[in-house]
């Protein structure tokens, strides 16, 4: 199978002069590496496609390609999409050579039609090697993120390749989005963002003190978006209140690079904790392809839930806490939000650092502690 990199000048220029209609000639089945860097070819490989003159083409890019305008009406109705995120927790668990692993108990959770059922089944406590090894996942993962590079090296090598990584995505990835004469207002905002990681998001204020226009800001966000440097998550208000609040929340997807752009080295702050659960809860329903919504939950009286599943059964609260004890008030919002969901409450999760799995109230909450929730 013919292997293209279109990150190559050269190899663009290639096939921006080959004829449409001589494509499945020259080129024909192939693996295509960094497509976002010439749109012109998505309108040859349609051309192929509809003759018959090729089965298939794989796609790859460091951009969410389909997001891009002309690309999606191109390719609309011809393309499966497969996205490669940053190494899950799951995933840093395991040795290459092991056998497949089971799925962490996020993915049962996320087939759940009752949250007891599935957290009731499970040892409330690990021990010994087992217990050790997913809590060394865990903190790998909040120090560094999943940046595959990242595993062989020494931790200054990591420190180095995160900021040149920052450095690279300026100016190779975004140029593929867009075309900045200066990139330092983007560098600003980009570390601007990343300390908002795990906060409402507030276009103005961002815009202010970046010193751009609103317009700007969220076209620069746009860019971070595509690219799989941030999710967005919206607000969830259907059927429990018209008073919540309706700006999204921000998450950087890496830990890493969000420990290199706001500085912090060590510290677990409460952001970069519920940043890790939430990006790995959105990178495992997006891997496995589950038909689960995220949002998460917020009144203007100040009743907070950090993350909503919409699942087939219903509703799924949790709540993140980086400390290792649970207290009464980190419940209230649940048991609220349970009053007012009924039937379509499935039940809740408060997703902690301690080390037991526990139930802790009606209806159906729990306690799950980080390291087992995605192993």
């Amino acid at each position: 199978l013919r292997y293209i990199n279109l990150d190559a000048p050269e190899q663009r220029d290639v096939l921006r002069s080959l004829p449409t209609e001589l494509w499945h000639r020259d080129v024909g089945n192939a693996v295509v590496d960094e497509a976002q860097k010439l749109p012109e070819v998505f309108e040859k490989i349609k051309y192929a496609y509809d003759a018959g003159d090729i089965s298939f083409q794989v796609l790859l890019g460091s951009s969410q390609i389909m997001l891009l305008k002309k690309i999606r009406e191109t390719l609309a109705g011809r393309v499966s999409i497969y996205e490669l995120w940053p190494l899950m927790m799951s995933e840093l668990l395991y040795e290459a050579d092991e056998k497949t692993p089971s799925p962490p108990l996020i993915d049962a959770l996320c087939e759940a039609g009752s949250v007891d059922e599935v957290l009731g089944s499970v040892p409330s406590v690990l021990l010994g090697r087992d217990a050790a090894s997913r809590k060394d996942a865990e903190q790998y993962l909040l120090r560094w993120g999943g940046m595959p590079a990242l595993l062989g090296l020494s931790d200054n090598e990591r420190w180095k390749w995160l900021r040149d990584y920052s450095y690279t995505y300026l100016e190779r990835d975004l140029s593929d989005l867009a075309r900045l004469d200066d990139l330092s207002p983007f560098r600003d905002f980009q570390k601007l963002s990343a300390l908002r990681s795990a906060k409402l998001l507030n276009y103005s204020e961002l815009a202010r003190d970046c010193g751009v226009s609103v317009d700007t800001a969220r076209r620069y966000l746009q860019y971070l978006n595509i690219s799989y440097q941030v999710i967005l998550l919206r607000p969830y208000y259907r059927n429990i209140t018209s008073t919540v609040i309706k700006s999204p929340r921000i998450y950087w997807i890496d830990t890493g690079l969000l420990r290199q752009l706001t500085g912090i080295r060590d510290t677990v702050t409460g952001e970069i904790y519920e940043t890790m659960v939430v990006g790995e809860v959105i990178k495992w329903i997006r891997t496995a392809q589950k038909d689960v919504e995220c949002y998460f939950y917020r009144t203007r009286s100040g009743l907070e839930i950090d993350l909503i599943l919409k699942t087939p059964a219903g509703i799924i609260a949790m709540e993140i806490k980086a400390r290792k004890t649970i207290v009464t008030s980190d419940l209230r919002a649940m048991k609220e939000v349970a009053k007012r969901l009924g039937k379509e409450w499935v039940g809740g999760v408060v997703v902690y650092r301690g080390d037991e799995v526990k139930r802790l109230a009606e209806p159906s909450i729990w306690a799950v502690p980080s390291w087992r929730l995605f192993t």
